[in-house]
């Protein structure tokens, strides 16, 4: 708006050195740019559907009394925060480096905020475009919320979401114990990304599915061995190896009758408990001596 008043003889609106009109005649061939007020009172004209490419300095002239006059309005042009450019969700191997990136655009320039959305709740990662993480681990797994804010509207947020693979690592392996004539249960339970496949010896031999009456269920994260009529030959060591791309590990499960005596398959309660048998023994000695 340009305010003027009865002493004012001619008018024009300049973007720079551009002229936009003067008085009704339009100079610019821009069709969002119109004249809307040409009065003894008010010279204005408004720019539809606004961009950046607008912003910058506005000159109103007139002409009073043949001195010229100029009144000058710089439009500044907010633009809400958007993401133009964002990682694609990746899959990498535990140990390696990941960056991830997050590009935005806004007036003023919006400020991109990384957290890191894990089950324990949104984590601040970084106040930064870029994301780096060096030696990634399986508990940095998950999904990467990107953020712009430049407080013009809403923020623009966008995910990312990061597959960390690692080898197989069995987390449940417990001994079991059944009778003669019943049933009889083995489970492993073992975390991989990708998840493991499972398979099952006794001793050198390995287990078939539906042989000798056992049956082996694999699902996510457990196997398990079944015994449908335990008889005395199924007594003994078993083995559960868990094997993905990345590798395999094993674990050694007991399937035991009533009264047998055993351990929950941990070498340090084996440990403890040999050492505890040698203590005693040695007491006695000494007492007898």
């Amino acid at each position: 708006r340009c305010t003027v008043d009865d002493r004012v003889t001619r008018v024009a609106w300049l973007n720079r050195s551009t002229i936009l009109y003067a008085g009704n005649d339009k100079w610019s061939i821009d069709n969002r740019v119109v004249i809307v007020s040409n009065t003894k009172t008010q010279y204005s004209i408004k720019i539809h559907n606004v961009d950046v490419y607008d912003e910058g300095p506005y000159t109103c002239s007139v002409q009073t009394d043949n001195h010229p006059k100029t009144s000058r309005v710089h439009l500044i042009v907010q633009v809400p925060p958007q993401i133009v450019n964002i990682s694609s969700d990746i899959t990498v191997n535990e140990g390696s480096s990941v960056t991830l990136m997050c590009l935005a655009f806004g007036r003023p320039e919006p400020t991109v905020t990384w957290r890191h959305l894990s089950g324990k709740g949104q984590g601040f990662v970084s106040e930064d475009e870029y994301l780096e993480i060096t030696g990634i681990t399986r508990e940095q797994s998950g999904e990467y919320e990107c953020s712009a804010v430049n407080d013009v509207a809403v923020p623009d947020v966008r995910k990312v979401r990061v597959t960390v693979n690692y080898p197989p690592y069995i987390s449940n392996a417990k001994n079991t114990g059944a009778s003669v004539g019943q049933k009889g249960i083995l489970q492993c339970e073992a975390s991989a990304v990708p998840v493991a496949e499972f398979q099952w010896f006794k001793e050198d031999t390995r287990l078939a599915n539906g042989l000798e009456g056992v049956r082996i269920e694999s699902k996510g994260r457990l196997s398990t061995l079944t015994f449908f009529n335990v008889s005395e030959k199924d007594y003994g060591n078993y083995t559960c190896v868990a094997t993905n791309k990345l590798g395999n590990t094993n674990a050694s499960i007991i399937l035991y009758g009533p009264g047998a005596v055993h351990d929950g398959g941990n070498a340090a309660s084996r440990a403890a408990a040999g050492l505890c048998l040698w203590a005693t023994l040695l007491a006695r000695l000494l007492l007898d001596f």
